[in-house]
């Protein structure tokens, strides 16, 4: 069982935290200066501080706090060439972080079904340890790119959930409005994304023809893909990416070293 420090209990370190606490092959160490923040993740985790000493001991240590903060930790933060420090923070790059520690440095962007096992995370590739694919896989499914992509993974899968909860709220509305009560309409709607994502990740055919085999020649769904298609929706989901990515470039910018 692999020890674990995560650095940062806010949403995403809280995610983690709490899903690895749930895969049950780590022992998870929590650490952050506020103290309620320990609080909410405390039944998940083996030990809680708020001192970063408390992560020296080991194996693995993730930086999971916000990119302003991450140069400020990693002054006071004293690891070894032994240990290897996860770093989420968009926009940080590895090279940022591997001036500023004797740690082995692995750059992820993971996001928040992490807390459930469902996370999709991009990992650049390099330093990649067996330590680091289990923890990975146990709490989701991740894919190795080079680094210079991790601005567009951080637009898809890292804010995208954002753009999803977003859709499903469309699909519930509907619902609402045809008169399933919102819990129905909620149910519904989120577990026909959930089962949507299952069935493109798990079947073989392309997404142009997972739709047409829902399609039926004059049935319901080609009458609303027919509204889809002559929409601007997909332009528009491409432009909400895109302007994640461009978000997510002008981060690293600010964290270019001279």
């Amino acid at each position: 069982m692999v020890h674990v420090s995560i650095i940062g209990t806010g949403n995403m370190g809280g995610a983690l935290v709490k899903g690895l606490a749930r895969g049950g092959d780590h022992r998870v160490t929590a650490i952050d200066a506020d103290p309620d923040a320990l609080d909410a993740i405390d039944e998940h985790s083996e030990a809680t501080s708020t001192d970063l000493t408390a992560a020296q001991d080991s194996p693995v240590v993730v930086l999971a706090v916000k990119p302003d903060t991450v140069a400020v930790v990693l002054e006071e933060l004293d690891l070894s060439g032994d240990q290897t420090l996860v770093t989420i923070a968009a926009g940080v790059s590895t090279d940022f972080v591997s001036a500023r520690t004797d740690a082995t440095v692995v750059r992820i962007m993971p996001n928040l079904a992490a807390e459930t096992g469902d996370m999709a995370a991009a990992v650049t590739q390099g330093e990649l340890t067996d330590d680091i694919r289990e923890l990975l896989d146990d709490v989701g499914e991740f894919v190795e790119i080079d680094e210079d992509l991790m601005d567009i993974s951080t637009a898809v899968n890292g804010s995208g959930p954002a753009f999803v909860f977003y859709l499903i709220g469309a699909m519930k509305e509907a619902g609402i409005e045809g008169g399933l009560d919102p819990e129905q309409a909620e149910t519904l709607a989120a577990q026909t994304f959930k089962g949507a994502a299952e069935t493109v990740l798990r079947d073989d055919r392309s997404v142009d023809e997972l739709i047409d085999a829902v399609c039926s020649p004059g049935g319901t769904t080609i009458e609303g893909m027919k509204v889809l298609r002559g929409s601007d929706v997909e332009a528009k989901v491409i432009e909400a990416v895109l302007a994640a990515e461009q978000r997510s470039e002008e981060i690293a910018e600010e964290f270019h070293d001279d």
